[in-house]
């Protein structure tokens, strides 16, 4: 379990962010200053409403202290390389999606630390772990920000290398997060069952509606039909090995899997259930 945690969670995580880099050509930063506005209201949406709503979740499912914890912490978590595909099964503005992951994946870097630290002392009070926001930070800067960059530099400089392994990086990324769900699922099997029903209950409201507000937001901004999916998309699909990491470097590897892993595990698997259907539901309009 320590060997997992210490080495095969941040490696997966990498290896994901890995993936995202090398799918990232530099002309999509380019297009976040030529299509501001839209990129805008999807930025709103992750990293204002996103959080709001998820507090409000937490409140109103009266959550424990270490799951509402869990909670805020995979609100916090930019979208991944899962939201830029279902954007495209959906039929969305694909490049939008992925300008939206890139940038707020690498905003990131300062904004989840801050958050995360602040959701502990909020919930935990005295029970709440010592946090190193500078510590976080290095930490994700090393699983998440330089894999993105060293991904795009190989897009822009080795383009034949980057698409041959980009397609063996994302299978390889979809075994790693599998495993990295079921670890964490085990290592609280008692915790999971216990809060299963509250906790899933919590999770399923708070995917569909972020996905609905989305949606209704960018339709109230009077975006196009295929720039809202996409805003919809990137405001309910988090990247919950990101969770499932800041879990465990929160708590730290030799304490095993955390109850703050929790929400972002389950969340691994039930966005699917949601978003699928939904994302059916998107491609047929």
């Amino acid at each position: 379990m320590d060997l997992l945690l210490s080495v095969g969670l941040p490696l997966s995580l990498a290896i994901i962010m890995l993936s995202l880099g090398v799918g990232l050509e530099i002309a999509d930063f380019r297009r976040v200053l030529s299509r501001g506005y839209p990129f805008a209201i999807g930025a709103l949406c992750q990293v204002v409403l996103l959080p709001v709503v998820a507090f409000a979740t937490v409140k109103l499912f009266a959550l424990p202290p270490e799951i509402a914890v869990g909670f805020m912490i995979l609100s916090f978590c930019p979208g991944g390389v899962t939201s830029n595909i279902l954007a495209k099964l959906a039929k969305g503005d694909v490049a939008l999606s992925v300008s939206l992951t890139a940038v707020i994946s690498l905003l990131s870097l300062v904004t989840v630390p801050v958050l995360a630290a602040w959701s502990i002392a909020h919930f935990m009070g005295e029970d709440a772990p010592e946090v190193s926001i500078t510590g976080l930070a290095i930490a994700m800067f090393l699983i998440t920000t330089l894999p993105v960059a060293i991904g795009i530099s190989l897009r822009h400089f080795a383009a034949g290398f980057a698409t041959r392994i980009d397609a063996p990086l994302s299978k390889l990324a979809t075994v790693l997060f599998v495993l990295i769900v079921l670890a964490a699922l085990a290592g609280n099997w008692q915790t999971f069952v216990e809060n299963l029903g509250i906790m899933g209950g919590g999770l399923v409201t708070l995917n569909i509606a972020l996905l609905l507000m989305g949606l209704g937001l960018a339709r109230a901004a009077k975006l196009s039909w295929n720039e809202s999916k996409t805003i919809s998309i990137e405001t309910g699909i988090q990247n919950s090995t990101l969770g499932i990491t800041l879990a465990a470097l929160i708590t730290g590897t030799e304490s095993g899997f955390s109850p703050l892993a929790l929400p972002a595990a389950v969340y691994g698997i039930m966005m699917y259930v949601v978003a699928l259907p939904y994302v059916a539901w998107l491609r047929s309009r």
